[in-house]
């Protein structure tokens, strides 16, 4: 029992320190920071915020969160150091000012990622899916399908 016990912490110290943390943050359908946790050496989970001052009086503000499972594609490899990848995700946003409501924005992701240095790469992703928004003035009630683009920096912590 006792061997047993020891062989599972010796696997859960060395796949818990094969896992790599990251900070980053992204332009392009905002301006965006994230926090992303790789899970597997070719699978991770991305926690990101964004916030945009709608007009430039400010009058109008909007938070989005979200969270995505990203994962390589198997068996393709890095392509001259650029990795494809692929993901699904949830947003979820809040309008406050002018722009009172709430949005809901499931979708799918695609990207490409070039690592520069050790804890350096960029990462251009674009992603759609549908949204729901239930709001009142500017922000009024609908449901469609929307898409977003965006290039971005991550930096692998220590």
């Amino acid at each position: 029992m006792k061997k047993a016990t020891l062989v599972l912490l010796a696997l859960g110290a060395v796949s818990s320190a094969s896992a790599a943390n990251y900070v980053g943050g992204s332009i392009g359908s905002g301006l965006s920071v994230h926090y992303q946790n790789d899970l597997t050496s070719n699978s991770a989970i991305r926690y990101g915020l964004n916030l945009d001052a709608i007009n430039f009086n400010f009058n109008a503000l909007s938070v989005n969160a979200s969270v995505d499972y990203l994962a390589d594609f198997a068996g393709v490899g890095s392509l001259g150091g650029f990795t494809p990848y692929y993901g699904v995700g949830l947003g979820a946003g809040a309008g406050l000012g002018s722009n009172l409501g709430l949005s809901v924005y499931p979708h799918a992701t695609l990207g490409l990622r070039y690592n520069i240095s050790a804890p350096l790469s960029v990462f251009v992703e674009g992603n759609a899916g549908a949204y729901v928004r239930v709001g009142s003035g500017a922000n009024t009630t609908n449901v469609g399908l929307g898409s977003t683009a965006r290039i971005g920096l991550n930096y692998r912590l220590p």
